[in-house]
């Protein structure tokens, strides 16, 4: 999804555009968590999945979390930096008590805010006491969106106390110039506000058991009510767009199709790169198809913890993201490419689904929680997809074979290639992976790289893969088990005898390398191809639809794309050079969104019109330089 690579910067949720309907956050970098508060929020996470991964919840406070600017685990952490005993925590953990490790996981986080403000106004250094009281509200990061969505009224009086707090400490000023002397009755008063919520709500001794592990303040979990807690995912996720970019091949683009004349086509362009297509929490958190296959590739650095057993990949029938369809097994996939999905069925990892419609539905409906897509979505979808296209490689033919441009330890390879191997029944690499079938038969093989479920399980045949593009696509196998073709070339050496000689393997390995090549693998950025104008393009073909869905008065089908590109539209404005020109963009955005608040409206004049002005505003912002 084009927009995720593109918001690193900028988070913007568009609250101000005049849509009444279903809106969804975009993808935002976090500021790095303290490794306790850390580990605490990743508890709450895998405390909620079922099972819960006990090794996972472990690894939370013994190991830093993805990403970590820290080098230590929380553990270890605290072992250095503080005197708060943790012994409660492990020994939950080692007995797998979910409401123990919650209780104990709850109350660390606690006393280490007291034991940071114990030091904030023990210390008559401005510096120390203001290192001190940051490290605190650091901590109380942990549960401060809990308590804002459980306790708005306490979470205004708190947010006011950490003000005082902070305003308290003092100042050394620059120089010697500006200096301010600590206040400490007023740090005191403002640190016992703080201090009693949370003697009040996470220093009980008797915390009641939770259905579902939350920050929310104890005192409003023991009524019962209802609380609506914000979409967020665990420290260490990783849901932006790869970087460098795919380069998107399209077949109708490569003809010279505008696709603006192509509406089904956009409108499922538009859909793919929508989150509001999917239930919760895929939508709150702005993933849409895109996000794991940027640009119909795959999105490497993707990663959730307790989804994710490494980046590239996402169990994608877990706990989390639509607990109907958890079959309760750990065992997350290597996000695969859609490159060439019109010729690469059946579809699903092990080719259970012969209908690229079926399987698109599934995704939608079973793995991420969607409503029933209609049949106008699947149509669409399925037209967009089936556009995608490999990419080309000028070392390979259409039907497979080397060309002259090809290096010799290739032409070496390819004879090892197509080899009948007796440990392989007599059948060679090329059986499977036809070269003049886009290297790939469209069969399901066992050939022994998935565990046996059970005694005399068949469940081990996978779809085979095409080989095309694939230089691009590490780790390999259907679990990202290999990180390179080279160990690849070596798995199957070793484990079906093939006793190849080390330079075979590697002229195998060349093979591998070049069939898997491209000519330009990644979207290519300069000063007239911006990202901003990239995504500029798309948003506005995506709104191009409207010239065919307003005549019909498709509402439906309208809104599910004025909610997606409002938002989308205002949030790439952040990637814009022509700063001044921002404002621009989000009155655009404006305009799309009074689209849909006029089809909510049922005013199709006054839809006609918005959209008209739409039309004009974008075209005059496309003749700006961003």
């Amino acid at each position: 999804m084009i927009q995720h690579v593109l918001r690193v910067i900028l988070f913007v949720i568009v609250t101000s555009l005049a849509v009444t309907g279903p809106s969804f956050a975009t993808p935002a970098k976090e500021a790095p968590w303290l490794p306790e508060a850390a580990a605490y929020r990743l508890t709450l996470f895998l405390g909620n999945l079922a099972p819960v991964p006990w090794y996972k919840v472990e690894q939370a406070w013994s190991e830093p979390y993805h990403g970590s600017e820290y080098r230590l685990g929380a553990l270890a952490w605290l072992d250095r930096e503080s005197a708060v005993d943790v012994g409660d925590l492990t020994d939950a953990i080692g007995w797998q008590d979910r409401h123990a490790v919650h209780v104990a996981a709850t109350r660390l986080i606690a006393l280490r805010i007291e034991e940071e403000l114990d030091a904030a106004t023990a210390a008559d250094n401005p510096a120390v006491s203001q290192r001190a009281v940051a490290t605190a509200k650091e901590l109380y990061r942990a549960f401060a969106d809990h308590i804002k969505a459980a306790d708005p009224d306490a979470a205004r009086t708190l947010g006011r106390a950490w003000l005082e707090l902070n305003n308290a400490t003092g100042s050394a000023g620059v120089l010697g110039a500006g200096a301010k002397e600590q206040d400490s009755d007023a740090m005191t008063t403002a640190r016992a506000v703080i201090s009693a919520y949370l003697a009040e709500n996470y220093l009980v001794a008797d915390p009641a058991p939770r259905q579902t592990l939350t920050a929310v303040p104890e005192a409003i979990a023991r009524t019962g009510q209802p609380v609506e807690l914000p979409a967020a995912l665990p420290p260490g996720s990783d849901i932006f767009d790869q970087d460098p970019l795919p380069l998107l091949v399209l077949n109708f683009e490569e003809q010279g199709i505008d696709e603006t004349d192509l509406p089904l086509i956009a409108y499922g362009d538009m859909l793919f790169d929508s989150a509001e297509i999917f239930g919760g929490p895929a939508r709150d958190l702005g993933i849409a198809c895109s996000t794991c296959h940027n640009r119909s590739d795959i999105n490497q650095r993707f990663f959730i913890p307790g989804a994710s057993h490494q980046p590239g990949a996402v169990d994608v029938d877990g706990a989390f993201f639509n607990p109907m369809f958890n079959d309760r097994r750990d065992d997350p996939i290597d996000i695969p490419s859609l490159r060439g999905l019109r010729f690469t069925g059946p579809y699903g990892r092990d080719g259970r689904f012969a209908s690229l419609r079926d399987f698109s539905r599934n995704v939608i409906v079973n793995e991420f929680a969607g409503e029933e897509p209609t049949p106008f979505m699947l149509d669409a979808l399925v037209a967009y997809m089936t556009e995608f296209d490999f990419l080309p490689n000028s070392l390979v033919t259409g039907d497979g074979q080397l060309t002259e441009a090809a290096p010799d330890a290739a032409r070496r390879g390819e004879e090892v290639f197509n080899r009948p191997f007796v440990g392989m029944g007599n059948q060679s690499c090329a059986s499977c992976h036809t070269p003049s079938g886009n290297f790939l038969d469209r069969k399901s093989h066992d050939i022994g790289s998935v565990a046996a479920a059970y005694e005399g399980s068949h469940a081990g045949a996978l779809d085979t893969p095409t080989l095309l593009g694939t230089l691009y696509t590490a780790p390999y196998f259907h679990d990202g088990a290999l990180p390179t073709l080279a160990s690849v070339v070596d798995w199957f050496d070793e484990t079906k005898n093939l006793g190849l000689t080390d330079a075979e393997r590697s002229d195998l390995t060349a093979y591998l390398e070049t069939v898997g090549a491209a000519d330009e693998p990644y979207e290519a950025f300069d000063t007239a191809n911006t990202p901003f104008r990239l995504a500029f393009a798309e948003l506005t073909t995506f709104a191009s639809t409207l010239d065919t869905l307003l005549p019909k008065r498709d509402a439906q089908h309208i809104l599910v794309l004025t909610d997606t590109v409002a938002a989308d539209l205002a949030a790439d404005a952040g990637t814009m050079a022509n700063l001044s020109s921002r404002p621009e963009v989000y009155a655009l955005a404006e305009r799309l969104a009074e689209v849909g608040a006029a089809v909510r409206a049922e005013n199709w004049a006054a839809a006609e019109t918005s959209w008209s002005l739409f039309k004009t505003d974008a075209a005059a912002i496309e003749e700006k330089a961003f």
